[in-house]
């Protein structure tokens, strides 16, 4: 990155994290109310299916799009630069989330998953923030930069679902109208503070096209074994929390008899509690042993839910705020380690990576979750304790191995 200012241009990038994150998180507590909670029509009986069924096809459709758009956004940023990829890709999400309001508008299922699709692709653009914040260091503190990063991106996640649970009684459309607006500072601000940084030498003279299919996130896993076995761990790890993030507000639904008003305050408390335990994270640093803690993390995480999905709606509420104490220590000190121990791959690529694991296990968990959520949703919330556990396994796996040095 540049010398000149390397905390504005965090600063700015925050700024865009949150706002565009907020957009991201929106739909969150207002899908389960529209499919599960509302009068039966033609768009949440669409072609006869279960509502559930259809639920979680709109819910595997965004990640489905995010995962085809992280294995090539950063890269991409590697190739052209970050600050030209990430104006491109606000725009069309912009455009993204104005076709979903006019999907839903129009009450056409069809078109409100395909709209959900295209805006995942390019809201993949995560991946750019990331390898931004990688590229400060050793102007900024790495470890400490990404606990800011994703203390804002929990923000992100707290502010999203309140718009969207409070505006949902002013029609379907308002909170993706809201989060198409949201996005105009996002381009203003890129416009103003951030320097074109990003491109590799090595990259250069090459077409777009050969850069995607060249350096694409996949080509890692041939070339690294460690990253290769820290792949399939994180993958699993990510099954079982995404099987909590989809499914609670379904869960907050069906068993605590919330509105999108209730899961928005609900989803506001655990991503405050995601946010404070960043920030500290941030403070502190990642440790002498960010694996190790990361371990202590996802058994923490795993007992927890298997415990959420056992207990009464009262209690439950409690544990699942709690909850995020240890999803955001564990967030914060993986990609930290893995900016770190895999640099020389490029920060595109690597936060690429990590983008995409996440997208995989969202559009898996979304199809087979919604599949058990007709049986009970219970067992998707202890099908992700589980996952999270297996994990935990795999992790140690790695750490007697000593690849991880």
């Amino acid at each position: 990155m540049t010398a000149a200012h390397p905390k504005l241009i965090l600063l700015a990038i925050c700024l865009v994290a949150l706002m565009s994150t907020a957009g991201v998180a929106m739909p969150y507590p207002i899908l389960a109310p529209i499919f599960v909670d509302a009068p039966a029509d033609g768009f949440n009986h669409f072609a006869g299916l279960p509502p559930k069924l259809l639920l979680g096809i709109a819910l595997a459709a965004n990640p489905l799009g995010i995962l085809l758009g992280s294995s090539f956004i950063g890269a991409l940023s590697d190739r052209l630069g970050r600050r030209r990829v990430l104006l491109a890709t606000l725009t069309l999400t912009l455009l993204g989330y104005l076709l979903t309001a006019w999907a839903l508008h129009m009450r056409w299922y069809w078109l409100f998953a395909f709209a959900r699709f295209l805006t995942g692709v390019t809201e993949g653009n995560v991946a750019v923030a990331r390898a931004i914040v990688a590229d400060l260091h050793p102007q900024l503190d790495r470890a400490r930069s990404f606990a800011i990063l994703n203390a804002v991106l929990y923000m992100g996640w707290l502010v999203g679902p309140m718009i969207g649970g409070f505006t949902l009684p002013l029609g379907e459309p308002v909170p993706f109208m809201i989060g198409a607006l949201t996005l105009l500072p996002c381009l203003a601000i890129l416009l103003w503070v951030l320097p074109e940084t990003g491109a590799i030498t090595g990259l250069a003279g090459k077409s777009v096209l050969a850069t995607v299919r060249e350096q694409h996130a996949f080509r890692l896993l041939r070339q690294d074994h460690t990253l290769a076995a820290l792949f399939w761990m994180q993958l699993v790890f990510a099954l079982g929390v995404n099987a909590f993030y989809e499914f609670y507000p379904l869960w907050l639904v069906e068993f605590a008899r919330l509105d999108s008003t209730g899961i928005a305050w609900v989803t506001a408390g655990l991503c405050l509690v995601m946010t404070l335990s960043s920030t500290l994270v941030g403070k502190l640093g990642m440790g002498a042993d960010p694996l190790r803690r990361a371990r202590q993390q996802a058994v923490m995480l795993g007992l927890g839910l298997l415990l959420f999905a056992a207990l009464p709606p009262a209690a439950g509420l409690w544990l699942m705020i709690v909850l995020g104490l240890p999803l955001a220590i564990y967030n914060a000190v993986l990609p930290s380690w893995c900016a770190e121990r895999f640099a020389a791959y490029g920060q595109g690529s690597v936060m690429g990576l990590l983008s995409t694991i996440f997208c995989i296990s969202n559009v898996t968990i979304a199809i087979l979750g919604s599949l058990l959520t007709l049986l009970d949703t219970r067992l998707t919330i202890a099908l992700g304790g589980c996952m999270c556990l297996l994990a935990v396994i795999m992790l140690n796996r790695l750490l007697r191995s000593g690849r991880e040095a």
